[in-house]
């Protein structure tokens, strides 16, 4: 029997309702409903799809809504997509540091304020920070200009000897400035200047996640938390840092250098920065 071009489309469209009332059918089954068995031919189970009458004991039911009488608890059961985010404190010290050098390399080119134009070169950060404790100062002299760190002239050697009374070595502290190039001169940087380089200083922190900052000086806690008052008013006395890290103001070394008697009240609050974070406290430093 031949078969004209008419008879062929009917033919396909015959086939493609068929498809549909299987695609419908087996959709139904799938949900629970009665119905067909499904075909064989396709690699399915033939029987017919069992009713689910009640939800399973550690479901809680449905809840009800414009299209309560269709919904299916078979739909609760299906994955959904969930966008993680990992945080910075489920980071190990080594991808820290990883994500730390990234962010070191992406500010080496910085020329976001008129500090870059006299400047060597950025001075980013130093130490791991692995003892919970960061250290941020105003911003580099020359000597970090040159070398590259910061806190490594005679302030950064008082630092350092401040650090090592404390029972920690040099490394287990980080170091860094509220910004990463130095000021003419060596003077404060203006507040435009702290503005634009803070976005970098607070990616740094995310990363870090130190347990306690140690301010040092008045233009650290100004740039840190936005507070304009004497450091010897502040000192000693914690404020907080995004309302959850713990900040103890205390003179900046290179004020100790100026003014000897200074370094006692320094080593009274580095002492309560031990205690607060449950590490032993030394006999009376001789720094």
């Amino acid at each position: 029997m031949s078969v004209g071009l008419a008879d062929s489309e009917l033919f396909a469209d015959v086939f493609e309702w068929i498809h549909c009332v299987r695609e419908y059918l087996e959709h139904q089954a799938r949900c629970g409903t009665t119905g067909l068995p499904r075909d064989p031919s396709g690699g399915r189970v033939a029987s017919p799809a069992p009713v689910l009458t009640e939800p399973p004991a550690s479901m809680a039911p449905p809840e009800p809504g414009p299209f309560s009488e269709t919904k299916t608890v078979t739909s609760e059961l299906r994955p959904r997509r969930v966008e993680v985010v990992e945080a910075p404190d489920v980071l190990s010290q080594s991808e820290r540091a990883e994500r730390l050098k990234v962010l070191q390399q992406s500010i080496v080119g910085c020329t976001l304020c008129r500090l870059h134009e006299q400047r060597t070169q950025t001075v980013f950060s130093r130490g791991t920070g692995s003892s919970g404790i960061c250290f941020v100062g105003e911003g580099p002299g020359a000597d970090e200009d040159e070398q590259g760190f910061p806190f490594v002239g005679k302030a950064g050697q008082l630092l350092d000897r401040m650090i090592m009374a404390m029972g920690l070595s040099r490394d287990e502290v980080y170091v860094c400035n509220i910004v990463k190039c130095r000021p003419p001169d060596n003077r404060k940087p203006a507040p435009e200047e702290m503005a634009t380089c803070k976005p970098y200083l607070e990616k740094q922190l995310d990363l870090l996640q130190p347990e306690v900052i140690v301010a040092l000086g008045a233009t650290a806690v100004e740039g840190l938390l936005g507070i304009s008052e004497g450091i010897t008013r502040m000192r000693g006395k914690w404020k907080l840092y995004r309302g959850n890290i713990p900040v103890m103001p205390t003179f900046h070394p290179a004020y100790l250098l100026r003014n000897p008697p200074a370094k006692h009240p320094v080593w009274e609050d580095m002492c309560e920065v031990l205690r607060h974070m449950g590490k032993p406290v030394p006999g009376r430093a001789k720094t």
